[in-house]
């Protein structure tokens, strides 16, 4: 593995490398220092532009890329929200980006991928140890005993507060930076680095489990126990391999249904998600919401009610069926598939799952471990999150796409 620092390289490649490194550094953090980055490095690529080297733009694949922001674009025609489709054209913008700049710039994604992800997975690392740190200072302060940090005080949003991002969002990015670390360690030869890839795969999957996201634990431990041991590990290795994630998982499961908030998150509230509400329940849940935008969409199937008009809708429906918690805090729908057919219709719907496809059918060709999970993590939070209303989505579904297209195998391009 070599390490984060470029030595041999030309100026121009080494300006774009530290832009991205910082950009991946920033994702965990406010969007205002992505979005500087951001910028900075599209000045940069418009700079020293260079005919010989850019690929072109105009593509299937980078249209494929885009799709979620064109049918943003086209669903605005009929909006009943004009407003708040505008707002969504500003969030999804990255979308349309990413590919236009990664086929513009000069910098060869490939050859450093590895060292992006290091430096990604360390900055994942780091922050989840401060976040360990603030905890075990707040309990210090007040005087609580340590086990206190296994209450609902400091798990799932509460243990992400300090950094001020949604707790399944972080979920996601360090579910990323696990599964490349625990890829790198199956193939380093040095004992230093193999330590140091499992001291840091120890401390992301333990803040994974602080954070308590259902809809990145699932897809993860599908990933470590059957994913890593088919793409990577062969013969009796891959047996091996199966039968210690195995007995770990095992371990880890009876651990979380050893701490009762562990075990209320994970299971409990499951339940109380996948229930509708009745009488004797203080809130509404993620099923009653997505019954509400059922509702919605069986009036208009076909093309939906247009960008930005989701939380408007919502908004009258909860008041009408006294979701008084869903109406106060102007939640939506909660669940990317239903959103897409209910501001798009089934169109844009379709457009999102032939998106989803595409990413799939190029992981599993060219046996990308990583882009195989981005995609993964991306089909199951959709399933719990709108994904692609918060700038913390948009921007992880933004780059990561675009970089594992554009990082991975040449025929890709």
């Amino acid at each position: 593995m070599n390490g984060l620092l470029l030595k041999e390289s030309t100026t121009a490649a080494k300006i774009s490398y530290y832009h991205i490194m910082l950009f991946m550094a920033s994702l965990p953090f406010n969007m205002f220092y992505s979005h500087i980055i951001l910028i900075s490095f599209c000045l940069h690529t418009l700079i020293q532009l260079n005919k010989q080297a850019i690929r072109p733009v105009l593509t299937r694949r980078n249209l494929v890329l885009q799709s979620v922001f064109f049918v943003t674009v086209l669903s605005t025609i009929y909006t009943i929200n004009l407003p708040g489709a505008f707002n969504q054209w500003g969030r999804h913008v990255t979308i349309l980006l990413f590919p236009v700049i990664f086929s513009l710039t000069s910098f060869d994604l490939k050859k450093y991928r590895d060292q992006l992800l290091l430096g990604f997975s360390s900055i994942c690392t780091a922050v989840v140890a401060y976040l360990y740190l603030d905890a075990l200072r707040t309990i210090r302060f007040y005087g609580l005993p340590y086990r206190a940090i296994f209450t609902s005080a400091f798990t799932n949003h509460n243990f992400a507060e300090p950094i001020d991002i949604h707790a399944t969002f972080f979920s996601m990015q360090l579910a990323v930076a696990l599964i490349y670390l625990l890829s790198a360690l199956l193939k380093e030869p040095l004992k230093n680095w193999r330590f140091f890839y499992v001291c840091c795969a120890c401390l992301l999957l333990a803040g994974l489990v602080q954070l308590s996201s259902k809809s990145v634990i699932v897809p993860l431990f599908f990933i470590i126990n059957l994913a890593i041991p088919l793409f990577l590990l062969e013969g009796k290795k891959r047996l091996t391999f199966i039968a210690v994630t195995g007995s770990l998982s095992v371990l880890l499961i009876a651990g979380i249904f050893s701490f009762g908030i562990l075990k209320n998150r994970y299971v409990t509230n499951l339940k109380y998600d996948l229930a509708l509400t009745s009488k004797d329940q203080q809130f509404d849940s993620r099923l009653d919401r997505w019954r509400t935008a059922a509702e919605l969409i069986k009036k208009s199937p076909v093309i939906g009610y247009g960008a930005g008009s989701e939380l408007s809708l919502l908004h009258e429906s909860f008041f009408a069926k006294k979701y008084y918690n869903s109406f106060l805090n102007h939640l939506n729908a909660h669940n990317q598939y239903l959103s897409f057919w209910l501001k798009s219709g089934i169109i844009g719907l379709l457009v999102y799952l032939a998106t989803l496809w595409f990413g799939f059918t190029q992981a599993l060709k060219h046996k990308d471990l990583l882009f195989f999970t981005f995609m993964l993590l991306i089909t199951f939070v959709s399933f719990s999150e709108n994904l692609l209303d918060v700038d913390k989505g948009v921007i992880f579904y933004a780059f990561f796409f675009s970089f594992f297209i554009f990082s991975g195998d040449k025929k890709l391009l």
